[in-house]
């Protein structure tokens, strides 16, 4: 498996090369500097969650893309410990359990909230949902405009086309999983 910041530079310039953007329209689309991007280019970079959130809005493409290679359909068995990894220079650990598959709509994460770690999401498109479950600890999702309290067991399943949030002000980690729906795109008219 190449490292990460390998794979985050072939990915975003094979998706740029098939947008047929500059770095200059793929800053404009993404909302991230033309200098940041050229620097994930480049291999001299590893972003933030945040900042792949951008990038993955930006060309129109799940996270899942920009953490590993989609995978096989006949792959059905994924062990969280065996694939945690932080691919950001955030303090959240990501195991992506199952890539987005255009035909289930939808990519699964564990996510680890080390203790301190905050993160406002800008709002997802139209129409994507996220569902959280909490594993193990306890973490506060902002949720119209407030934060909610999410203990071990807890479940929510909200808009992710709004503004939200996550934050773990504990001193042990937060634990939960995380799986983002998209909508199916509209039918192309004839």
């Amino acid at each position: 498996m190449q490292p990460i910041n390998q794979y985050l530079s072939s990915t975003l310039k094979s998706l740029r090369a098939e947008h047929g953007w500059s770095l200059e329209r793929a800053a404009k689309e993404t909302g991230v500097s033309k200098a940041m991007l050229g620097q994930i280019e480049r291999g001299e970079s590893s972003p933030t969650i945040a900042t792949l959130w951008k990038i993955a809005g930006g060309f129109s493409v799940p996270l899942s893309l920009f953490i590993e290679p989609p995978s096989a359909p006949n792959v059905v068995v994924r062990v969280a410990d065996e694939l945690r990894q932080q691919p950001a220079e955030d303090d959240m650990l990501v195991a992506p359990l199952f890539s987005y598959d255009p035909e289930f709509g939808f990519e699964m994460f564990e996510l680890t909230l080390l203790p301190g770690y905050e993160r406002y999401s800008e709002p997802h498109k139209t129409g994507v949902t996220e569902h959280v479950v909490v594993l193990d600890g306890e973490m506060e999702l902002l949720l119209d405009g407030q934060w909610v309290t999410m203990t071990k067991g807890s479940a929510v399943r909200f808009a992710a086309d709004v503004s939200h949030g996550y934050r773990n002000l504990n001193a042990a980690p937060a634990i939960f999983h995380n799986l983002i729906h998209y909508p199916k795109p509209a039918a192309e008219s004839p």
